[in-house]
């Protein structure tokens, strides 16, 4: 079973919409199919609550300050309570599952009476010395089982609290701020803060990786201002995007992707547009929300793609825990016996398939995206519809990857290929003969469709690239660089010799590498090994690129 990833959403400064897009994201990712676990650990300014409060089943009887009250008595026993489930209530939101761990009890939509007491009262350097540590890790454990991802709101600024939920808890951290300067100034420094933070600690974390989300940007009025303040927030948090950021993406263009723009509709109350714009344009705040769900639900991965076809990756991201109803849709000319031919050959493969509805001229109001695969029969030139069908599955296609989606093209022997439009001419093509049940043919398409997915070169390629990015330029000891670099030109080896199985092993190899841990001091990689792993790195880059051209 996948362990699920644990993300502090953090700001510097209050104000800037962290909660609000915490929240959000958090239902796109339910909707999408993902079990998600919202906890509030803004515990002096608490409020997702108030953002969930319309979806809650019920009001919450416990929270994150009774959580740690609850430790105290069983202090030293370093277990979880045995009904950890019992401090969250579900979200309703259609999709995969949604809870809410809140600050604390919830009577009538706000905090009871006594939970500003109850928090005043939590020593948290004492819990600390008491094993509370060991205490959180348990419950980490508990719910990295349970849920796919887990999303803390944590405080402001640098305290006990923001330590726990910077340093402690997540895997990842995305920091939100806004165009000014006092953003700015310690938006970079939160995520090195962080890290030596998480050297102090027994746990084996790796370096963070960080999503750094411009908020709240107002383009629509000052565009020109709008665009020298997202230059030089794109310049000021570059190093953030050093070890995860494809090398082929320009830190500016990330950041468009990564930028949630200011929408007065918006700005009154606690709300949730993603639950009202299911399907945004471009210029609507739920659009920018669903990129910085989908880095997220791809876990920081294939930016390249983003980069490219935004709408193809956030669909990828959508379609992740998607069920689909068929395997394949046919796409043909109208009363065509090859594709009825086709369709129930393939059912007696045991594919699910059916006729798209291309040969008719109201399909493109009546069309759903209810296939994982779209079929194109080619017994002469494509008509106009099957063109805008294909292009349409096109745009939210990732490409060769996970459980992706692909475009296949049966065509008859005899057609002149030159004919047909660029994207028919350069996918792989099925040859049938016309007037022949197609059998052959429908047997081929079952093996492409059965053997699709990520194969073992993609994983291997796509662990090392992973490995890579992740090496700290930093380590405890000068001796552990010695065995980083023989690891490293390893892998460029076992790349040359075509062993991607060795190439597997070594990246595991690396990955435990450089997740050593020391006293926080750390000596600097040299600029051999750098040059090394950056030129291994570009490499690896463009065998995975291959694969998605």
């Amino acid at each position: 079973m996948t362990t699920g990833t644990v993300l502090t959403f953090y700001s510097y400064k209050g104000g800037v919409g962290r909660s609000f897009t915490l929240a959000n994201v958090a239902v796109l990712l339910a909707r999408w199919g993902f079990r998600v676990l919202t906890v509030d650990w803004d515990l002096e300014a608490p409020g997702l609550h108030h953002y969930f409060g319309p979806k809650l089943v019920e009001q919450p009887e416990r929270g994150v300050v009774d959580l740690a009250h609850d430790f105290l008595p069983d202090a030293g026993t370093q277990d979880a309570p045995r009904d950890l489930e019992s401090y969250t209530v579900r979200v309703g939101v259609e999709g995969g599952r949604l809870d809410l761990l809140a600050a604390g009890r919830v009577v009538s939509g706000k905090l009871d009476d006594s939970y500003s007491k109850r928090m005043q009262a939590l020593n948290w350097e004492e819990l600390y010395r008491r094993g509370f540590a060991a205490y959180l890790e348990r419950c980490r454990a508990e719910w990295t089982d349970n849920y796919d991802f887990v999303l803390l709101d944590s405080r402001t600024g640098v305290s006990d609290i923001a330590g726990i939920c910077t340093a402690h808890l997540p895997d990842r951290l995305v920091v939100v701020f806004t165009a000014n300067d006092q953003n700015l100034d310690d938006v970079v420094d939160v995520a090195r803060r962080a890290d030596r933070a998480r050297d102090r600690l027994p746990y084996d974390r790796p370096r963070h990786s960080v999503l750094p989300i411009l908020s709240r940007l107002d383009n629509r009025v000052e565009y020109e201002r709008a665009e020298r303040w997202q230059r030089k927030c794109a310049e000021t948090v570059a190093p953030l995007f050093g070890n995860w950021l494809a090398q082929t993406v320009p830190v500016d263009l990330m950041m468009r992707h990564l930028t949630v723009p200011y929408v007065s509709y918006w700005s009154f109350g606690e709300q949730l547009p993603v639950l009202e714009e299911e399907v945004p344009k471009a210029d609507q705040i739920s659009y920018a929300l669903e990129t910085v769900a989908s880095v997220i639900a791809q876990d920081f991965d294939r930016t390249d793609v983003l980069a490219d076809n935004r709408d193809a990756y956030v669909a990828a991201a959508r379609d992740r825990c998607r069920e689909f109803d068929l395997d394949v849709l046919v796409s043909s000319a109208r009363q065509s016996k090859v594709a009825a031919e086709l369709i129930q050959e393939l059912h007696l493969l045991g594919v699910r398939a059916d006729r798209s509805l291309s040969g008719d001229p109201g399909f493109l109001a009546e069309a759903t995206d209810s296939a994982q695969h779209l079929c194109l029969v080619v017994e002469g030139p494509l008509n106009r519809w099957q063109i805008t069908e294909s292009e349409r599955f096109l745009r939210h296609t990732l490409g060769p990857e996970g459980r992706h989606r692909q475009l296949f093209c049966l065509i008859a022997r005899g057609i002149d290929r030159d004919e047909l439009p660029g994207f028919v001419r350069n996918l792989h093509h099925l040859e049938f003969t016309p007037d022949v049940r197609p059998v052959r043919v429908a047997r081929q398409l079952h093996h492409l469709l059965t053997a699709t997915g990520a194969g073992p070169d993609q994983e291997a390629l796509r662990a090392a690239a992973a490995a890579l990015r992740a090496l700290p330029d930093t380590l405890p000891y000068a001796e552990r660089f010695v065995l980083v670099e023989d690891t490293v030109r390893g892998m460029a080896t076992a790349l040359d010799n075509g062993d991607l199985a060795l190439l597997l092993d070594r990246s595991a190899d690396l990955d435990f590498l450089g997740r050593a841990h020391g006293d926080g001091a750390g000596v600097p990689a040299s600029q051999a090994l750098l040059a090394v792993t950056r030129a291994l790195l570009s490499r690896i880059d463009r065998r995975i690129n291959a694969f998605t051209e």
